[in-house]
């Protein structure tokens, strides 16, 4: 949720917001005059109920002639006041209504408009040429026996799979390296639960617009979550944290589940778009003054993985219509895809200022007061890596190289050989 103060003051900021994202503008009046009647109501309530208890206070005072009216009156306006309460009470809860429809504030600099409005800001590394014909991670994983769909499909239905041998090995090797990255940077590993209250899914902002992507387990009342963002973000809430000695920051490995409902085409061959997959996520909780900082740090740590598997990659600057509720500005890196000529999102990065911490009621002490904390996220490493370093290191007899930073992880391994 947004800062009700914020938008007080700066209606047309937030109005502007709400146009770069191709959002409902009108919606910010709508909560001014909710926030208006919520608080006038409120007010009344609270008078009313002063003057009630005030003249509760007479009846011992007051002769036995004059007595009887005092209690008249003063039951009316007990009355009155559960009236009024009543009143701030649905007052309030359409304040709250309108306010969750409102989607994080953009920070400065983020392009307006939609999915295909992002800002390239940079490219690393050469895009590689072949001269033989260009394999895709499917092809290429089924020659080593690494993924196994057919299996998956029979068991499980479409878009599940089996990693076997070599990329069951692939992916843990590529998890570990990630965990290792993060703890070296002050990273708290945590491997965390991946069905939350429904309190925790919303305060995250995933219950809004793309809320068709969760599972939802109707009899427990409880969502399968789709990062474990979610569970971080649900580590600190209703707390006071200490940010005196920095972020605290948290890696979390999860097993994540999307449905993918939307998604069609080229993606739904093999596992770039799957309903299962693993995933190293940081988490970090700092100031709102050191958010921008956080948020080009945990950038760093995902180019720095992308470094260790040596992949070609750019990074995009998302355009406000194509970020989701909470995110304030998000920076994706993205792979060569050579099967597809074409970019694939490998990592996200999301800062999402006070929005979720808001909604959970995380915060810290400052001088004596209590403040709002700001969050971050980014993506260390995931299942769909493995598509890009498939595909991006083979060589023409379908055999894959293997990058220098896993093979530590690979017992020194150098190449993967066709089974």
């Amino acid at each position: 949720m947004i800062d009700i103060r914020y938008v007080r003051e700066n209606p047309e900021a937030v109005k502007a917001s709400q146009r770069a994202r191709g959002a409902n503008e009108t919606l910010v009046d709508d909560l001014l005059r909710a926030d208006e009647a919520r608080r006038s109501t409120l007010q009344v309530a609270e008078e009313t109920r002063a003057q009630q208890k005030a003249l509760s206070r007479t009846v011992g005072k007051a002769s036995a002639e004059e007595r009887p009216t005092i209690l008249a009156q003063a039951q009316e306006l007990a009355a009155k006041v559960r009236e009024l309460e009543d009143a701030a009470a649905k007052a309030n809860a359409e304040y709250e209504r309108i306010g969750m429809l409102i989607p994080n504030i953009i920070v400065d600099g983020v392009p307006s408009g939609g999915e295909d409005d992002y800002v390239v800001l940079k490219h690393v590394g050469d895009v590689p040429t072949f001269d033989f014909p260009v394999k895709d991670h499917l092809d290429l994983a089924e020659g080593i026996r690494a993924i196994d769909m057919a299996r998956g499909t029979k068991v499980s239905g479409s878009r599940f799979y089996y990693l076997t041998g070599i990329g069951a090995r692939l992916e843990l090797a590529l998890l570990t390296a990630a965990a290792d990255l993060a703890e070296a940077n002050g990273f708290t590993l945590t491997v965390t639960p991946t069905l939350v209250k429904p309190e925790v899914m919303a305060g995250t902002g995933f219950l809004g617009a793309h809320a068709d992507e969760i599972y939802h387990l109707e009899t427990d009342d409880l969502y399968l979550v789709g990062t474990s963002e979610v569970a971080l973000a649900g580590f600190h809430s209703d707390e006071i944290i200490d940010l005196s000695d920095g972020p605290k920051r948290y890696a979390g490995w999860s097993t994540c589940y999307r449905r993918e409902a939307g998604s069609y085409g080229k993606d739904t061959r093999g596992i770039i778009r799957v309903h299962q997959f693993n995933k190293v996520e940081m988490f970090s909780y700092c100031t709102p003054d050191d958010a921008e900082n956080e948020h080009a740090r945990l950038l760093d740590f995902e180019e720095q993985m992308l470094a260790k598997v040596e992949l070609p990659y750019r990074v995009i600057d998302t355009a406000a219509g194509d970020l989701g509720s909470s995110a304030a500005r998000k920076f994706d890196c993205e792979a060569w895809l050579p099967s597809q000529e074409r970019w694939m999102e490998v990592t996200s990065t999301s800062n999402c200022t006070t929005f979720q911490a808001r909604r959970l009621s995380v915060r810290e002490k400052v001088d004596g007061k209590t403040q709002t904390v700001a969050t971050l996220n980014g993506t260390l490493a995931t299942t769909r890596w493995l598509v890009a370093i498939l595909e991006n290191h083979q060589r023409e007899d379908g055999s894959i190289y293997v990058p220098e930073g896993l093979r530590p992880y690979l017992g020194g391994r150098e190449l993967i050989s066709v089974q």
